[in-house]
């Protein structure tokens, strides 16, 4: 029996194919998917994987088993498929490994309006059928089995976003955008039609063997393309699109990446143009000048947990307008509270080309403290190591400690955040400073505790 627990992610599903999972796998996902949503009608997607699309064929029949009617939209981003599931009011499956090697493939799950389905809110009850399934045997097929339809929903999603973004009054812009062989080469074109923009494009096939370099674009070495593109043809700025299109990272003028901290900044100061005095989510790891930026725009920032799933939650229960995370996962109310790059992308078009600086002094304003980046730690205790941490700091003057997400360690001019892999046996250490000589000796010290 294959271990779920290996491919059953505190979000998501997600694994090597045919290794960890496989089709058949996948028709018991689709089949437990409807009777724990208990829908009778659902939506489906994947990315340009070669495993891709036999997968979401096997979810949709396991589903269609069960008496859901099924709306297959085929090649389209993460993002797309939540618009889907938004527009057409229906639980949704996306088939993407994301920024994964290609070997990977999995499954991004949700209900109906693009609301989550994480560990706590269905997931855990998805896995606990599919384990006694694989045991006992497959359901009895329903007495009326559902049907499975296509749908084309790219130019839709496209106008929906372009209704969000007022990019009428834009300068041109010359951008390169790096859709590093994934589902952005799909989505790109047809978002960007029309608008004053000058766009080269970098490897938009679409090729699930990554030939270039991994859809990761948070790994610096996968932008190094594209930095030197936009200094070579003179850009205004750089896009580059993870292997599902869902996260956008930003290049400047200069071939600098721009923090995803001060991309949560400028738009957060954006949406509370539109949405005065609203409230916006940021994660436990995001620059100080996110709930600056925030409180300066009248605003009300409030701090979560690392996650979608938990983004999402705050977002609902506070009714907040805009969500984003040092990773590049953008959220937005007008979007049902999912996170889409792309409209983070346009609002980037529309704030530089509403005035006629360089993106790097548009910035500027919101990429304010030095930052270490995320530093990766091999340890053998998680909960060993963590505790360590806690005891070394925990009573100095000066110094407060919490835990709402691994621990974070604040001072008056520093501070710093060390949480557990969920997958690895790894300790992710993100540290702030107002300098960066003050940035590299609280790394250096928390370093030295971590790997002791």
């Amino acid at each position: 029996m294959t271990d779920l627990s290996q491919i059953v992610k505190a979000y998501d599903v997600r694994g090597v194919v045919p290794d960890q999972w496989d089709e058949s796998l996948a028709e018991l996902f689709g089949a437990a998917f409807v009777e724990v949503t208990g829908a009778d009608a659902i939506v489906t997607g994947h990315d340009m994987r070669p495993s891709s699309p036999g997968l979401s064929g096997a979810f949709a029949r396991g589903a269609a088993a069960r008496g859901a009617d099924v709306t297959e939209i085929g090649l389209c981003s993460t993002d797309e498929l939540y618009f889907a599931s938004g527009a057409l009011n229906l639980p949704g499956a996306m088939f993407t490994a994301s920024h994964n090697p290609a070997q990977y493939n999995g499954i991004k799950m949700c209900r109906a309006g693009a609301a989550p389905v994480g560990q706590d809110s269905g997931l855990a009850d998805i896995r606990a059928l599919v384990e006694r399934w694989t045991t006992e045997g497959a359901p009895e097929p329903a007495a009326t089995p559902g049907t499975v339809g296509r749908r084309d929903v790219l130019g839709d999603y496209a106008a929906h976003l372009r209704t969000l973004v007022d990019l009428s009054g834009i300068r041109p812009l010359k951008v390169v955008v790096d859709a590093g062989n994934g589902m952005g080469g799909h989505t790109v074109p047809t978002v960007f039609e029309g608008l004053p923009l000058e766009l080269d494009a970098m490897y938009f096939e679409l090729d699930g063997s990554f030939p270039h370099h991994e859809a990761n674009p948070l790994d610096p070495a996968n932008i190094v393309d594209l930095q030197a593109r936009v200094r070579e043809v003179g850009a205004d700025l750089g896009l580059a699109f993870d292997g599902d299109a869902d996260r956008c990272f930003v290049i400047d003028e200069n071939g600098d990446p721009v923090s995803p901290s001060a991309i949560t900044a400028l738009v957060a100061a954006r949406e509370l143009a539109k949405h005065p005095g609203g409230t916006i989510i940021h994660n436990c790891i995001t620059s100080w000048s996110v709930p600056e930026v925030v409180k300066e725009n009248g605003g009300t920032p409030v701090r979560t947990r690392v996650g979608h799933s938990f983004i999402k939650e705050e977002m609902a229960k506070t009714g907040a307008i805009f969500g984003g995370e040092h990773s590049a996962h953008y959220y937005f109310r007008d979007f049902w509270n999912a996170d889409t790059g792309m409209l983070a992308a346009l609002h980037v078009l529309a704030a530089l080309g509403g005035q006629d600086g360089p993106l790097s002094g548009l910035v500027a304003q919101y990429d304010r403290y030095a930052a270490s980046g995320e530093i990766n730690s091999t340890v053998a205790d998680q909960a060993g190591r963590l505790a360590a941490i806690k005891t070394a700091y925990e009573g100095r003057p000066g110094v407060t400690l919490d835990e709402l997400d691994g621990l974070t360690v604040t001072a008056d001019d520093w501070w710093f955040n060390v949480r557990p892999s969920n997958t690895e046996p790894l300790l992710r250490l993100n540290v702030e400073a107002r300098d960066a000589a003050t940035a590299e000796r609280a790394r250096d010290e928390a370093l030295a505790i971590i790997r002791g």
